[in-house]
């Protein structure tokens, strides 16, 4: 299966899921957009990720500075290139990306939907099972669903990025005390469902580490698409303010 590009996208040779984040924040999650320039980001309590142009110069670079401010630490989505000289890298790991290749999509019938009276919730399972970025307004970013047993949260999952014509699957998780019973698989397929019933793609990350998700993801009908990384630096502290003193490496 495959998704549709931008004609921008298209017309550099470029594909939208390359730089995922920027697709998103020039796309369906526009209304997100807090902007610089040509760098964009997610209000800091919807998503961490910031996104920058595909090639980023020094201007870029300053931007980044002024909207992130000193000394802060800034998620680079996908970001490949070196960062400017007097930027430390504080986080960075192998990761992949994989796109649905047949999955076998399917709603499920123990699972609900999840909004804002569950982000308490849906916060605590996050911090015992750490599946990545979860903040208290992530849940707007798309549709989410969970799985309760005896009245509490178990297990969810649901939409981050979505670029033209996809949707991430993320925050993919399970409390430690139903794990073994399938219901990440279940609800991984049933957020696939609704994504694919809007005429969109399925596709997610991972840590390219991660052998045991990996496993899982091919198992289902995900494809390996692409290595990207993980990527965090910290604004530089005496630069911050100076869109000329932010040198490119």
């Amino acid at each position: 299966m495959s998704g549709t590009t931008d004609p921008a996208a298209a017309a550099s040779g470029g594909h939208v899921l390359d730089n995922p984040a920027l697709a998103s924040l020039t796309g369906p999650h526009a209304h997100f957009a807090e902007r610089r320039g040509r760098v964009l980001r997610y209000p800091l309590d919807v998503s961490p990720w910031l996104a920058l142009p595909d090639e980023p110069d020094a201007d870029d670079w300053a931007d980044v500075a002024a909207l992130a401010g000193p000394g802060a630490e800034v998620p680079l989505a996908g970001f490949r290139g070196r960062v400017p000289d007097g930027w430390e890298i504080t986080f960075e790991v192998a990761g992949v990306q994989f796109v649905d290749d047949g999955l076998a999509a399917a709603p499920d019938p123990e699972a609900v939907r999840l909004g804002p009276a569950d982000v308490p919730e849906m916060l605590d399972l996050v911090a015992r099972t750490r599946p990545g970025p979860f903040l208290p307004r992530t849940v707007e970013l798309g549709d989410y669903l969970g799985i309760r047993r005896a009245g509490a949260l178990v297990a969810m999952a649901g939409e981050r990025l979505r670029p033209p014509g996809w949707t991430e699957i993320s925050a993919v998780c399970t409390d430690p005390a139903v794990r073994g019973q399938g219901l990440a698989t279940r609800l991984i397929l049933a957020v696939a469902h609704g994504i694919r019933e809007r005429g969109e793609t399925p596709f997610l990350h991972t840590g390219a580490g991660n052998t045991t998700a990996i496993r899982l993801y091919e198992s289902l009908g995900f494809r390996l698409r692409r290595h990207t990384a993980f990527l965090a630096a910290r604004v530089p502290e005496p630069l911050a303010d100076g869109r000329e003193a932010v040198p490119v490496a």
